[in-house]
């Protein structure tokens, strides 16, 4: 036999201590939910504060703003003198293989189609450089005018301005160069390429002299490509050298 031993408070009936363990598990119950409201209501407002920080650590400096411009316009240099040596590399193959009296076309078929691929590849990487460079450069000056203002002294303030005109005038250069090379380079990829898919599909000696002049202009835009990569280098050194020299 088993026995059900029940504890009740003197003078309470049943029914009474029934209801009051009820009220109990619903009291229970909201100081549950309530518990759960704020801890949620403080793991939001805590990842607020995180994301508050964050945002306030990811803001750059003058310094790191003028480090990321003058790295992209190092990366820029770097593509200028390599193209440089590829377009000449690129001229020689396409007079080599329309030269008359060429004797073994095939084979300089072949080094011209690989020189053409590599200065694709390098104006794409050149173009991809360049925008950056253009984006950096724009971010650097456009905050360094934004902090200008902030300047409480007068002085500091006219001084912070004169700089950064001076230096900006520097390095819009770089863009008014810029606009001799960017779509220039484009068209003289597009028609060394249509050049080498033509002579692709006649390889003869009537197809090579017939390509011959189109090829002679294209080596002359290649030409003047270069002088235009030329003054758009010399533009983006003067720019790191005075960013230097200011201490940037």
């Amino acid at each position: 036999m088993t026995w059900k031993l029940s504890f009740i408070p003197a003078g309470l009936p049943p029914a009474d201590i029934s209801s009051g363990m009820v009220r109990t598990i619903q009291v229970n119950r909201k100081d549950d939910k309530m518990k759960q409201s704020i801890q949620s209501v403080a793991s939001i407002f805590t990842g607020l504060v995180v994301a508050v920080v964050g945002m306030a650590g990811c803001s750059s400096t003058g310094i790191e703003r003028s480090e990321k411009a003058t790295t992209t316009m190092q990366a820029v240099d770097n593509d200028i003198t390599l193209v440089l040596t590829q377009l000449d590399a690129t001229g020689a193959s396409l007079d080599e293989l329309t030269k008359p009296g060429q004797m073994d076309v095939k084979k300089a078929f072949v080094s011209c189609t690989d020189d053409i691929a590599k200065i694709e590849k390098m104006e794409k990487r050149f173009a991809v450089h360049a925008d950056e460079m253009k984006a950096r450069g724009k971010d650097y000056f456009d905050e360094w005018r934004k902090e200008g203002n902030n300047y409480k002294n007068p002085q500091v303030r006219e001084l912070s301005e004169k700089r950064r005109a001076e230096l900006g005038e520097i390095y819009d250069r770089i863009a008014e160069q810029s606009i001799g090379v960017k779509q220039p380079f484009k068209a003289y990829v597009s028609d060394v390429k249509d050049i080498q898919v033509y002579l692709s599909n006649d390889l003869t000696s009537k197809g090579v002299d017939a390509i011959a002049p189109i090829s002679r202009k294209a080596v002359d835009d290649g030409s003047t490509l270069k002088s235009a990569l030329r003054n758009l280098q010399t533009a983006i050194e003067q720019a790191r050298a005075e960013m230097s020299q200011a201490g940037i």
